[in-house]
């Protein structure tokens, strides 16, 4: 049996993979977001959510961790109307660029919280539900001293798993050459996954992950990118 915590120091202090980030909202932006947040903003709850309900339709769904900006997620969605689509993120004025721009565009297949992914996944989100759950460049915490406040250790990992359908998959791309083989062998080590490129190998960026405006700065500068997709190749 998979226990699913958030890690700790101590008691109460919980680790975290993230740092807050408010950004700037003007006051348009802020009305904006008031009004378009009940259509398209979800609640973290103490019980699972149903999916099907809330999109209306029974369709292939993507979970992503950590949209930023919103403007890969918003790509995706506009242009795969077959599958209904879930960000999780805490940068509030990112936030509310996708939500505007989502209204804009009217979508319907997409639906955002604004909290910690790890509750979300532990607390929101059935088991054996995820076509797909994306983590598009996370914060690397590039110090050896903040290794630990990486997202992708074993127990997330696990955690992604659980919550994926069978054959479901796990995409992760990062910049950081270090955190990428930090990625590679923790997922590699968990017998439940198979990983689509080959053993220990990583994989060519899909079409379908477009762009980010940051990646495209960085690959003019000569930066690299480091994809990982591993399928969900059994029951845990």
């Amino acid at each position: 049996m998979l226990e699913r915590k958030t890690l700790q120091i101590g008691p109460l202090r919980p680790i975290r993979s993230f740092v807050e980030r408010q950004g700037r909202i003007s006051p348009i932006d802020r009305q904006a977001f008031q009004e378009i947040w009940p259509k398209y903003g979800l609640s973290l709850t103490n019980q699972q959510l149903d999916f099907k309900q809330i999109f209306g339709r029974e369709a292939p769904l993507t979970l992503e961790i950590g949209f930023g900006d919103g403007r890969s997620l918003l790509s995706m969605a506009r242009d795969n109307p077959q599958r209904d689509y879930i960000g999780i993120e805490v940068y509030k004025a990112g936030i509310v660029k996708l939500l505007v721009a989502a209204d804009q565009l009217g979508l319907t297949n997409i639906r955002v919280f604004c909290a910690d992914a790890l509750e979300v996944l532990n607390n929101c989100i059935a088991d054996d539900s995820l076509e797909q759950v994306q983590l598009f460049f996370p914060d690397p915490w590039p110090k050896a001293r903040h290794h630990k406040r990486r997202i992708v250790q074993a127990t997330f990992t696990s955690l992604i798993a659980a919550k994926l359908r069978l054959r479901g998959t796990f995409h992760a791309a990062t910049d950081w050459e270090e955190y990428a083989k930090h990625m590679l062998v923790v997922l590699e080590a968990q017998p439940f996954w198979e990983n689509i490129a080959g053993k220990l190998q990583f994989a060519d960026r899909p079409a379908s992950r477009p762009l980010t405006k940051f990646e495209q700065r960085g690959l003019r500068l000569g930066y690299g990118t480091w994809d990982l997709i591993f399928r969900k190749s059994c029951n845990i």
